[in-house]
């Protein structure tokens, strides 16, 4: 398990931000970051989209996307981290999308996630499927994302 603590750890020792936009997570990503004391020095914020539409209006995701392909796809994901770090004014967003269950979501089956990580010059897409009940879907998609972020933190110089 991914400790928060060391990623809130590491993002102030590089100087940096993140910022989030959470669908199946709804803010846990965020919540599991702020319980660390001290994260508002390096959390500037997350979006909650949990509703389709609101993955366009408030993060920007192309509405001909989410139309085309639903809610749950890799591009979503892309677009939901890229538009957290510029919502956010953040030097890394995080976009998770996927099904935690129990049961499919347009025509995606459950524990299908794909999570996004920008830092303004590259975006990448990790897409995975994780067993489990929706509560262990939703925690291991957080832990996942969380390792994203340390993984990126700990291989670049921020």
């Amino acid at each position: 398990m991914t400790d928060p603590a060391a990623v809130v750890a590491l993002l102030r020792e590089r100087g940096r931000t993140v910022a989030t936009a959470e669908s199946l997570t709804a803010g846990m990503v965020t919540a599991a970051l702020t319980f660390v004391p001290g994260a508002s020095a390096v959390v500037r914020g997350g979006l909650v989209v949990y509703a389709t539409d609101l993955k366009h209006s408030l993060a920007g995701v192309d509405e001909a996307l989410l139309a085309a392909h639903g809610a749950v796809h890799p591009e979503v994901a892309r677009q939901l981290a890229e538009g957290a770090r510029t919502c956010c004014g953040a030097d890394w967003g995080l976009g998770l999308t996927g099904v935690a269950g129990p049961g499919p979501q347009d025509g995606v089956e459950p524990g299908t996630v794909h999570i996004g990580l920008s830092d303004g010059d590259r975006t990448e897409v990790r897409s995975m499927t994780l067993g489990g009940d929706r509560h262990e879907v939703r925690a291991k998609c957080v832990d996942a994302a969380l390792a994203l972020l340390l993984e990126a933190l700990t291989s670049t110089s921020g």
